[in-house]
C-alpha cells in the first residue's frame, strides 16, 4: 500500500505543479515597450501613400490607414515592413487634455521615420538614433490622441498581423533584375528569407533584400513560370509553387491562396 500511496501522491504533486506552470504562462504580463508618436498623412490619410517598404497604395493592398512610418531604430533597414504593432496612448505620462486612454489601435508597418539631426531629440527630432518612434497615419494616431496635442506618449507592443486572403507577390524591375515585393502577410508579417526556382530549374535560387520589403535576384527569369520559397521573421516556411505563370509581365501582381499563420 505504502508505495502504491506515493506514487499516488507523486502524480497528485506532477498535476499540481504543471497546472500551476500552465496557468503562470497564461498569466504572463503582456510587455508594453514605451515610445511616443506623432502622425502625418493627413486626415485621409492620402500623403501616407508609397513610403519605405514600398508598397505603393496603401488603400489598394489592404492596408488602408491604420499605418506608420517607424523610426530607425524600429524600422531596422526594412526588416520590419509589414510588422503589426499595438500602440496606446500612455496616459501615466500623457497629458490628459491629449490622450485618450483605454484605446488601442494596430497599425502596420509601411514606411520609414528619417532622422532629423538638425533638430534635438526632444524637439522636432522624434525620430532621430535612438528614439523608438510611430510617425503614424492621422486616423490611426487620432483613435488614441487629440490632434492638438500633435504628439504623444504611447505604449506598444507587436502583435501578430491579420490579414484577409493570402499572400500576394509583385515582380518589377527588368531582364536580369527581377525585384519581388510581397503584401498581405499575415502573422509576423515581414519576411526573413526567400528563395525563387523557374519550371526550368530544380535548383532555388537565394533573393536578397533590395530596399524595403522588396527581394532581388539576378538571372534571366522574365516571363518564366515562377516559385518561391519564403520563411517568415517567426521562422515559419511556405513553399508558393508556380505562383506566376508563364508569360507574366513586370509590373503584375499575383495573389496566392496560402497564408502564414
Amino acid at each position: 500500500m505504502a508505495p502504491a500511496r506515493a506514487r499516488a501522491i507523486a502524480v497528485a504533486l506532477l498535476m499540481f505543479t504543471c497546472c500551476g506552470l500552465a496557468l503562470a504562462a497564461v498569466k504572463a504580463p503582456i510587455k508594453w515597450m514605451k515610445a511616443h508618436a506623432t502622425f502625418y498623412g493627413g486626415a485621409d490619410a492620402a500623403g501616407t501613400m508609397g513610403g519605405a517598404c514600398g508598397y505603393d497604395n496603401l488603400y489598394a493592398e489592404g492596408y488602408g490607414t491604420r499605418t506608420a512610418a517607424l523610426s530607425s531604430v524600429l524600422f531596422n533597414d526594412g526588416t520590419s515592413c509589414g510588422q503589426c504593432y499595438k500602440i496606446a496612448c500612455d496616459r501615466k505620462r500623457a497629458d490628459p487634455a491629449f490622450c485618450k486612454p483605454g484605446v488601442t489601435v494596430t497599425i502596420t508597418a509601411t514606411n520609414l521615420c528619417p532622422p532629423n539631426d538638425a533638430l534635438p531629440n526632444d524637439n522636432g527630432g522624434w525620430c532621430n538614433l535612438p528614439r523608438e518612434h510611430f510617425d503614424m497615419a492621422q486616423p490611426a494616431w487620432e483613435k488614441i490622441g487629440v490632434y492638438e496635442g500633435g504628439i504623444i506618449p504611447v505604449m506598444y507592443q507587436r502583435v501578430p498581423c491579420v490579414r484577409k486572403g493570402g499572400v500576394r507577390f509583385r515582380i518589377v524591375g527588368h531582364d536580369y533584375f527581377n525585384l519581388v515585393i510581397l503584401m498581405n502577410v499575415a502573422a509576423a508579417g515581414s519576411i526573413k528569407s526567400m528563395d525563387i526556382k523557374s519550371s526550368e530549374s530544380n535548383d532555388w535560387l537565394p533573393m536578397s533584400r533590395n530596399w524595403g520589403a522588396y527581394w532581388q535576384c539576378g538571372g534571366y527569369l522574365t516571363g518564366k513560370m515562377l516559385s518561391f520559397r519564403v520563411t517568415d521573421t517567426d521562422g515559419q516556411t511556405i513553399v508558393f509553387n508556380k505562383i506566376m505563370p508563364v508569360g507574366w509581365k513586370f509590373g503584375q501582381t499575383f495573389a496566392s491562396k496560402l497564408q502564414f499563420k
